[in-house]
């Protein structure tokens, strides 16, 4: 049986309780306002791919301020092409065919010769300027065989791709 001071209390003790509630709500609802009030933060891999996408293509150059603007520019690409190139820029045709050929012409990938003579005889005939010039653009032989261009790595220069051409017939003789 409840006596009156406990009726009391309990109705006290709800009425705090009801207003701690309230009071968790309001504040609840002030930092859901709060926080869409905040900017949003910017992440950078989206702002630099906004940026890439919005860059100018091309530039104009005038007179003489042009003139040394445009062959800074042109010295620029030069040395990020430079650091581009594959093993170093070396132009070992044993280091490259290691690296990167070795995968399809041990095996025979998609048809292509072994380095025996007589898988190399008929391409042989072309001349060597040929191999180099398919090894460089990429060639799809009639008989279904494929040779990527650079082997699959655009970082090759024409240079090594003709070392390597050069070393690999080289060691069929």
């Amino acid at each position: 049986m409840l006596r009156n001071h406990d009726l009391v209390f309990l109705k006290h003790f709800s009425m705090v309780i009801g207003f701690l509630v309230f009071v968790t709500v309001v504040l609840l609802a002030f930092a859901g306002y709060m926080h869409t009030r905040l900017p949003i933060e910017a992440n950078p891999a989206r702002e630099a791919k906004i940026a890439e996408r919005i860059a100018p293509l091309g530039s104009v150059y005038a007179g003489s301020t042009g003139a040394a603007a445009m062959a800074a520019a042109a010295e620029f690409a030069k040395k990020a092409a430079a650091s581009q190139v594959a093993y170093g820029g070396s132009l070992d045709g044993s280091v490259i065919f290691g690296n990167l050929c070795t995968g399809c012409h041990t095996n025979g990938v998609s048809g292509a010769p072994k380095l025996e003579k007589s898988a190399w005889a008929t391409r042989m005939s072309a001349g060597v300027p040929t191999l180099v010039q398919h090894a460089i653009n990429g060639y799809k032989g009639p008989d279904g065989n494929q040779m990527p261009a650079k082997g699959g790595n655009p970082a090759l220069t024409d240079a090594q791709v003709e070392a390597t051409v050069k070393w690999m017939v080289g060691q069929l003789k």
